[in-house]
């Protein structure tokens, strides 16, 4: 469980949002929404501490995320897998090599353990014959999902996605929809997903952040967001290119 409390961030003299509370339970995807700049992202990187905030907590099982050693969270990091914005792979190296980069870094695993582990997190995402490929040689799409594959290759408990179909055409980034569904029901992990796109956030989300004027202006499940009145959340949607 996530849980998120009085969280204020600003940098130097910006504030990006401030208390800002919320929870995520067990097994549950959230949305995170909002316009360019209010702050999602950041909000999203303070949940596996890539970024500290001015004050407050985030607590994973109970436990203050900021408030822990190097050590132990280093250990609590390999709890998340994250797909960042674009991918984020390294060109210079196959993709195979790409997810196996993690079991690399935080497991003493042997070559045959790691290869077994990389074919296993391929195949759930239905690239198995592409590990030989550069990232150059793959679409878009393909891109999208070998970092998916690099994010479950630790098997973690929390999986952190940054705008996961942006860029791709409608057709992919269904296809991107459907694979976060099977994550978090074949693996049974609790997702985050930072999005402007609507059309993803009601095919994925239970639960809906909607991050603007610098707080958490509102805050949900996804059948109460259809039936909010909240000014600014239907005005953002409104001005999606899908409707509810």
């Amino acid at each position: 469980m996530i849980e998120i409390k009085n969280l204020t961030k600003s940098f130097g003299n910006t504030l990006i949002w401030q208390n800002v509370n919320l929870s995520i339970d067990e097994g549950e995807t959230l949305a995170v929404i909002g316009k360019s700049g209010s702050g999602k992202s950041v909000l999203m990187k303070h949940m596996n501490v890539l970024l500290y905030p001015d004050s407050g907590k985030v607590l994973i099982d109970d436990v203050n995320v900021f408030e822990i050693r190097y050590a132990a969270l280093r250990k609590m990091r390999q709890r998340f897998g994250v797909l960042f914005q674009g991918a984020a792979l390294f060109d210079s190296i196959t993709a195979f090599e790409n997810v196996s980069f993690p079991l690399r870094y935080f497991t003493e695993l042997k070559e045959n353990e790691i290869a077994d582990r990389v074919m296993e997190s391929l195949e759930m995402v239905n690239l198995q014959d592409i590990g030989n490929k550069s990232p150059a040689e793959l679409s878009g799409g393909m891109r999208k999902r070998v970092g998916v594959a690099r994010a479950i290759v630790l098997k973690p408990d929390y999986l952190l996605y940054d705008e996961p179909t942006s860029g791709l055409d409608p057709q992919t980034s269904d296809e991107i929809n459907d694979l976060i569904i099977n994550m978090a029901e074949t693996l049974d992990v609790t997702s985050v997903v930072v999005t402007h796109d609507m059309h993803s956030v009601l095919r994925v989300a239970d639960k809906v952040a909607f991050l603007d004027e610098q707080e958490l202006s509102w805050y949900g499940t996804l059948e109460e967001m259809k039936l909010s009145e909240h000014q600014a959340l239907n005005t953002f949607i409104r001005a999606s290119e899908y409707s509810i």
